[in-house]
């Protein structure tokens, strides 16, 4: 009778280890499938998160693409061009769907200063953290959000929405645009002007400096904007 209860016993333990095993193998299965899926859910979301726009991308050529600008103080002007590292367009038909391009600001010149010397101090001046902190921040970007199409006595057919980003601050800005699609050739020239205290360049503003007489520096820099791809 004994030797029965103890057999009895023994059965009942094995079959107690049995289930908690099971149950442990179930607990570890679930808990492995949920983190795949959450896994493969966070994937699906991070891999959708990204819109690529629709059309054709089409690389920006920065040999024939060019950058002009333009600053004005109290006792006159300057301006130069800055070149374009790369950058791409997106054509679907004859619209432009998207497309960005990255801007190097290390390559800043002044066209207006013939003299060698003060030509370099401006140029170094510029690069500076008073103004475009090439050695910090070397690369902007300009990144298009949306086009809309418009028309005006100056030929510009669309309206660039977008952002545009120096100094590591980015800034939303809109300007019109006369955008020319051949195929797999793209032309868009514009004219904007922007307002670079947006983008922490301070320097001899008046909206920050007072009493600057002759030495004031006015806040708005106009850019002229050539910009080919496939070309």
């Amino acid at each position: 009778m004994k030797r029965i209860r103890m057999t009895s016993l023994l059965v009942f333990a094995v079959a107690l280890v049995w289930a908690g095993c099971s149950k442990q193998s179930e607990t570890a299965k679930n808990e492995s499938g949920s983190k795949k899926n959450v896994t493969e859910n966070t994937a699906k979301q991070e891999t959708g998160s990204v819109k690529v726009p629709a059309g054709k991308k089409i690389a920006v050529n920065t040999t024939s693409s060019n950058l002009a600008w333009e600053g004005k103080k109290v006792t006159g002007k300057h301006n130069g061009v800055v070149k374009i590292k790369s950058g791409d367009l997106y054509v679907d038909g004859q619209k432009i769907t998207g497309g960005a391009f990255d801007i190097d600001f290390s390559t800043i010149e002044v066209i207006d200063i013939k003299d060698p010397e003060m030509n370099s101090k401006l140029v170094n001046h510029l690069k500076s953290d008073d103004f475009f902190a090439a050695s910090s921040h070397p690369v902007g970007k300009f990144a298009i959000t949306a086009v809309e199409p418009m028309s005006d006595e100056k030929g510009h057919n669309m309206k660039i929405n977008g952002t545009l980003t120096i100094k590591g601050i980015t800034q939303p800005v809109s300007f019109p645009a006369k955008i020319t699609i051949d195929g797999d050739k793209v032309e868009a020239v514009a004219d904007l002007v922007i307002d670079r205290t947006l983008w922490d360049i301070k320097f001899r503003s008046g909206k920050f400096f007072q009493d600057l007489g002759d030495n004031l520096i006015y806040d708005d820099i106009t850019i002229k904007l050539d910009l080919k791809a496939g070309v």
